[in-house]
């Protein structure tokens, strides 16, 4: 991406067979690819380390750092295998999900690898298999045994996924495979962790917990992600926020539990909430799905991906596309070009998003001083020399048509600001003398072509350097003044 024409929507791909070569992995990156995501549902500890490290050796080959996302796979609430793979259920038919079954599954009775089911449903529940495509009317629970009539059918496949209408399905948000996961993630010190399916806060504090021990060799904590996908996490919104770094809107399976028609709504409230409260959003599922095998995307598609720029997600995520599509690159080069064109027409109420709100730590109000500064000089850029990444994240959460860098020594910071909406990370020697640090700073954006003499730019920094949340300063500058 030009440093000159930042797009401030980030794009997250996920690595699969179709994008696990350094060839296509590097055309991704130069197309606009800002995080990868690593998908563990699929793919053995082993897979994960190597593709992380292909990662790392490919984005230092094309000199952008690119984030890192472990994606742990949550608790398997499927069904269990098919004889030949899948079978036909025909509206009106009988199925028994039965948990004690091992056998291969038919049109009559098919296996779980969920066992709790028969302890999760009654008589008259809904059920919805493979994304919703099938519904089940639970009509007795015998033992181990779910006995359902099928009311709208179809093609069922192996480990096909099970939602239950209205959510209530108790498995725990981490499981065992995850806990091992967690470690392998941080044995290659992932940017970002995403939790599937938390129902409540506690799920995300437990993940923490596993993630920082686990990460406490390297002395890496990474920043959490939890996936909204399950109708009890709704009313724990607020709560689940506050015990993470950032949210998924993750449209799939949330659509299954709470019906497509909620969906749209609960995305802006979803991203309104994340933003206020100083987290990050990423917005997934189906964004490009018609380009998996299309090389061109749909209108709706199009129209989905401007309308989550224009909520103001921090990043908007490619799942199947990128991982097993036939277009992985030119559906990174679209999605990027649907950003850039939405965020053109974003309106900015920068002055009224700071009404009524207070600051109670000096470093934030620096960064909303430099916002506010920006705005009304009308700055070409704002530079915010950061340890953490704080100062950039907190700017990044108020609509400015004004590109923040998040300027910093520590390689990890530079990583984690890769997510942030409008920030561009760039990595600094550290200084013990703040106007060296400032000077160098700004030599860094006249070397980019971002300033030239006579333009007005904010810089914000810390004194004495080189502590985390220690930003006490803003300054105007003219270049060559």
């Amino acid at each position: 991406m030009d440093i000159n024409t930042p797009r401030a929507t980030k794009i997250v791909a996920t690595l699969g067979p179709a994008s696990s070569s350094a060839e296509v992995l590097e055309r991704m990156m130069r197309a606009g690819v800002d995080v990868m995501r690593l998908n563990f549902s699929h793919g053995t500890a082993q897979d994960h380390i190597d593709r992380a490290a292909l990662i790392r050796e490919v984005s230092r080959k094309v000199g952008k750092e690119v984030a890192i996302m472990a994606d742990l796979q949550g608790p398997k609430i499927r069904v269990g295998k098919i004889e030949g793979g899948k079978t036909m259920l025909e509206a009106g038919g009988k199925l028994v999900l039965d948990a004690a079954y091992t056998g291969l599954g038919t049109s009559a009775r098919v296996g779980l690898d969920y066992k709790e089911l028969p302890r999760d449903v009654r008589a008259g529940d809904t059920l919805l298999l493979n994304d919703g495509l099938l519904r089940l009317t639970v009509d007795a629970v015998r033992g181990e045994e779910v006995h359902t009539t099928v009311v709208i059918g179809g093609e069922l496949s192996n480990n096909k996924g099970i939602n239950k209408a209205g959510g209530g399905l108790t498995a725990p948000a981490l499981t065992a495979k995850d806990m091992e996961d967690i470690k392998t993630a941080m044995s290659f010190q992932c940017e970002y962790l995403a939790v599937s399916f938390p129902k409540n806060a506690t799920d995300m504090e437990m993940a923490r917990q596993l993630a920082n021990v686990a990460g406490e060799q390297w002395r890496h904590k990474p920043q959490m992600i939890a996936k909204i996908e399950r109708s009890e996490a709704i009313p724990a919104l607020e709560a689940i926020l506050k015990a993470s770094d950032g949210i998924m809107v993750a449209r799939g399976d949330l659509a299954v539990e709470v019906g497509n028609a909620a969906v749209p709504a609960l995305q802006k409230r979803m991203i309104k909430m994340a933003r206020e409260m100083d987290r990050i959003t990423i917005t997934a599922t189906q964004m490009m799905e018609s380009m998996i095998v299309n090389p061109v995307p749909t209108r709706a598609e199009v129209s989905d991906v401007a309308n989550a720029v224009l909520d103001g997600t921090d990043a908007v995520m490619l799942s199947a596309e990128t991982a097993a599509g036939k277009y992985p690159v030119e559906t990174i080069e679209m999605m990027a070009s649907i950003c850039v064109e939405s965020e053109r027409s974003e309106e900015i109420s920068l002055d009224a998003g700071f009404t009524n709100k207070t600051f109670g730590r000096i470093d934030q109000s620096i960064a909303m001083a430099a916002l506010f500064a920006a705005y009304h000089l009308g700055c070409k850029a704002i530079l915010a020399l950061t340890e953490s990444g704080s100062t950039a994240l907190w700017m990044s959460r108020h609509k400015i048509h004004v590109p923040i860098f998040g300027i910093t020594s520590q390689i990890r910071s530079q990583r984690r600001m890769a997510m942030y909406r409008n920030v561009t990370p760039l990595l600094m020697p550290s200084f013990a003398d703040r106007d060296e640090a400032l000077r160098h700073a700004e030599e860094l954006l006249i070397e980019a072509g971002v300033l030239k003499p006579g333009d007005t730019y904010g810089i914000t920094c810390g004194e004495p350097m080189g502590y985390p949340g220690g930003t006490n300063m803003l300054k105007v500058v003219r270049v060559g003044a």
